[in-house]
């Protein structure tokens, strides 16, 4: 059997891509694939134990160091238990959030070592790297509001100041950049219905999909 396709969702606070994350899952079961919707961290149930800890609390609960080894902590259950074997019978895996928002949140915005990060990245991740990553781009202050608007959710990240969000997006972007093959950036500015246009024509420009 062949192995699955890995697609990941990134981008700051109330970008929209649980949404569009949802609605390409929807897409794709209504075409008869076997699709996995997943989210981090989180995923698993010992991943989601330690996202209970990441996103509740003070905002300076933890180190950039500790929040760091507590993200891979929980992804590398969640691969284990949820993303390899799902992607080992052939399923396509769609993830909010993965290890590009490590790089953005506790790397470059909140200053964790980036030599670290990547250690982690090849022990953890190691071939297991997203296939596609779709990067949702909006302006800071709008996309705080939006934050707001829904309420809940990731709480703890929201508060941490505009500073921090301002860094996160132009992470975001340079990772975008950085890696041409893999990330395509979406504007998530644009109406829903027009976003998840622009995310179907990256997946099925990736994939070699027929048009549907």
């Amino acid at each position: 059997m062949n192995r699955g396709r890995f697609i990941t969702f990134e981008g700051g606070e109330g970008a929209g891509k649980s949404t569009q994350a949802r609605r390409l899952a929807d897409r794709l079961r209504a075409m008869g694939e076997d699709v996995v919707l997943t989210r981090e961290p989180g995923g698993s149930p010992g991943a989601e134990a330690l996202r209970a800890l990441l996103l509740n609390g003070e905002v300076d609960r933890w180190s950039a160091t500790a929040e760091t080894l507590l993200m891979y902590a929980a992804r590398s259950d969640h691969l284990d238990r949820t993303i390899r074997p799902a992607l080992a019978r052939g399923a396509w895996v769609i993830c909010d959030r993965f290890s590009d928002s490590t790089r953005a949140y506790q790397g470059a915005a909140a200053g964790a070592s980036a030599a670290l990060i990547d250690q982690l990245e090849r022990s953890v991740v190691a071939v297991d790297r997203p296939d596609l990553t779709l990067v949702f781009d909006l302006d800071v202050d709008a996309g705080l509001a939006r934050a707001a608007a829904r309420g809940g959710g990731e709480a703890r990240f929201e508060a941490k100041g505009r500073r921090f969000h301002q860094l996160l997006r132009e992470a975001f972007l340079q990772i975008a950049a950085a890696e041409p093959q893999r990330c395509r950036l979406i504007d998530a500015a644009a109406a829903p219905d027009a976003v998840a246009a622009k995310v179907w024509d990256a997946v099925r420009t990736q994939f070699a999909l027929e048009r549907a």
